[in-house]
């Protein structure tokens, strides 16, 4: 539509920093200062904690599993189309569940990412 007679885009900024120093966060990222590091590592622990909480709580459901059947020995003994419960829950019931906790964090770990990344344009 420029060539109709409109002018071309202009970006309109309301006010300048006065006073402050811009940070150029991902230049400081490239060149490994002080700063960008601390950024780095901050991103990772983020991850790491992220992959600590799901895991942790993967481990627990699947703990929670045998100790269920203990408490109730009636579960052990249900069959479903003749596969007992206990081998049916072990062996489809996890993956799936598995498959979520995977995807949840390969979704948050994005999110993650993609903080850093729009911390770092500033």
């Amino acid at each position: 539509m420029i060539g109709r007679g409109r002018a071309p885009r202009e970006r309109v900024v309301l006010a300048e920093r006065v006073g402050a120093r811009m940070v150029r966060t991902r230049v400081e990222v490239q060149q490994q200062t002080a700063f960008g590091d601390a950024m780095v590592r901050a991103l990772m622990r983020a991850q790491l904690l992220l992959a600590m909480r799901l895991a942790a709580g993967t481990a627990l459901s699947l703990c929670a599993l045998p100790l269920l059947m203990l408490a109730f020995p009636v579960l052990t003994e249900a069959a479903v189309l003749g596969i007992k419960l206990p081998w049916l829950v072990l062996g489809v019931g996890v993956y799936p569940a598995l498959y979520i906790v995977g995807r949840r964090y390969i979704r948050q770990a994005e999110r993650i990412e993609a903080e850093f990344a729009e911390l770092a344009d500033e």
